[in-house]
């Protein structure tokens, strides 16, 4: 495998485009080889849903596209970055057991950590933001080698 992988899509702000996104990204793990019934791999496609889902929902209207990067360095380290044009920057909202919504970024930062990984935002230069997990990544373990696509 390459010292570092790299895989992006762009998709339209749309509810449909979080599925998408999921997709797209467990194929890439895949071909990358974790297994689509490793642990991580099940991580990575919550949060990519999570992430995708604020990329929408949150954006108002003002982002009319989001974007998904995979980064796999040194098959040491899965970076999955979820990029929008809006200029807020997520929150940390108080969620209350009733509420429908409001917990993905807890949700992200949970499973980032259990992981083993951390969570980051950076700026865009045209002023929005991308949202990172970094993740040990995991595909040489033998219970991932076991599995399969």
């Amino acid at each position: 495998m390459a010292d570092h992988q790299e895989a992006s899509v762009t998709l339209p702000s749309d509810p449909a485009s979080v599925a998408a996104a999921r997709r797209y990204v467990a194929e890439v793990l895949c071909e990358w080889g974790l297994p689509d019934d490793a642990e991580t791999a099940d991580s990575v496609r919550l949060i990519v849903s999570e992430l995708a889902t604020n990329a929408v929902q949150h954006t108002f209207g003002q982002s009319p596209t989001f974007t998904v990067d995979i980064l796999l360095e040194r098959e040491e380290w899965l970076r999955v970055g979820v990029t929008d044009s809006h200029p807020r920057w997520p929150r940390r909202l108080p969620a209350a057991v009733q509420q429908d919504n409001g917990r993905g970024m807890v949700i992200i930062r949970w499973l980032a950590a259990e992981a083993g990984g951390r969570l980051s935002v950076t700026p865009t230069e045209e002023g929005g933001k991308t949202v990172w997990i970094a993740l040990p990544w995991t595909a040489d373990t033998p219970a991932a080698a076991a599995g399969g696509c």
